[in-house]
């Protein structure tokens, strides 16, 4: 059944640039980032709001900071493997993740919008919507690490 839904035009052209081991790795070290991004978002929070009034945004700047780049390594060692090249790709992933946040930023509105007005689930839909973008998030993340911030010359 799968394979003859690869064999469909625009399934096909969608995942003929996702190998499939690549992607799975590539689930495995996001299922890890996701727990070690809220665990460390939670130990600044806690160690922060004692200290600083607004301690969680502190929290959150740093953590991510420190999150993207975990993720970095993750998929230069485990999922791309490529040599040398860290500044580069870790600024290129910086970018990567930054545009994909600006995006999800830009269609999330109009996601619950849509949402809103064509179902039954008005109070839902902010959560129906960032799931929906989570899922396009990963795909996004994906190419686009693998594409430009992990791309390896020809």
């Amino acid at each position: 059944m799968m394979e003859r839904a690869r064999n469909n035009g625009w399934f096909a052209s969608l995942t003929k640039h996702i190998p499939p081991r690549q992607l799975a790795r590539y689930l495995v070290v996001g299922v890890w980032n996701t727990l070690f991004g809220y665990g460390t978002f939670a130990l600044f929070t806690a160690l922060l709001m004692p200290v600083l009034p607004y301690g969680y945004v502190v929290a959150l700047l740093l953590s991510s900071l420190l999150n993207i780049t975990v993720s970095y390594l993750g998929y230069k060692w485990f999922v791309f493997k490529t040599k040398g090249n860290y500044v580069r790709e870790w600024m290129r992933c910086v970018a990567v993740y930054s545009s994909g946040i600006v995006l999800g930023a830009c269609l999330l509105p109009i996601v619950v919008y849509i949402l809103r007005h064509g179902t039954r689930f008005q109070a839902a839909a902010p959560y129906l919507g960032g799931a929906l973008l989570t899922g396009l998030g990963v795909l996004y993340n994906f190419l686009g690490n693998k594409k430009f911030s992990f791309r390896q010359p020809e």
